[in-house]
């Protein structure tokens, strides 16, 4: 007997973003609504070796990360059942490169009041490339690190004007955003001098 996951079965199936999903989700959702996770917040908590980083220069990604009375707000897309398997195998291929996140079926709290289940990508805390830095640390990096899909710097910079256009608030994220544009500043000035 062949054992399903709860995202086979799931109908209809919703995406929750939180990171580079909120600007490049990568499909065209039939809907698209505000939404929150509990138990989770977001957090550069991830060493990026692939996409914004390499295995001697790694980036950092942000990933979900289990919290105790943490709450995560993002966006909920549903996907069109006609696309259901094709945005299924892209999400993976594009999030499952390693095996630092795991896919998970979650609830989530729509802004509209509904409460739905959600393919969620939640880091695996057992992983080498978790991990957990100070700010500084993340924008030192952060600034540096460049990967397959460009630099660190545009995935943060992307992701924090996408959470202030749909109106959600991350102190952590403004903080980096403004301390990497510093630090690139300031070494676009060494190299000029």
């Amino acid at each position: 007997m062949t054992r399903t996951s709860p995202i086979e079965t799931a109908d209809p199936l919703w995406v929750f973003g939180y990171g580079s999903l909120l600007w490049n989700p990568g499909f065209a959702p039939a809907e698209a609504v505000v939404a929150r996770l509990d138990g989770y917040h977001r957090s550069f908590c991830m060493l990026s070796i692939h996409h914004r980083g390499t295995e001697e220069d790694p980036g950092l990604v942000l990933a979900l990360d289990a919290l105790d009375g943490a709450t995560c707000t993002g966006m909920a897309f549903r996907v069109a059942a006609a696309d259901r398997d094709a945005v299924l195998a892209d999400l993976r291929e594009r999030e499952l490169i390693s095996s630092a996140y795991l896919e998970r079926v979650l609830p989530i709290g729509l802004a509209d009041g509904r409460v739905v289940q959600a393919l969620a990508y939640i880091v695996d805390p057992a992983h080498r490339q978790y991990c957990r830095f100070p700010l500084e640390q993340q924008a030192q990096m952060i600034a540096h690190a460049t990967g397959g899909r460009g630099p660190n710097w545009e995935y943060l910079d992307n992701t924090a004007r996408r959470l202030h256009q749909i109106g959600i608030a991350d102190p952590d994220l403004d903080w980096l955003e403004g301390r990497v544009a510093a630090l690139r500043s300031a070494a676009q000035g060494h190299e000029k001098a």
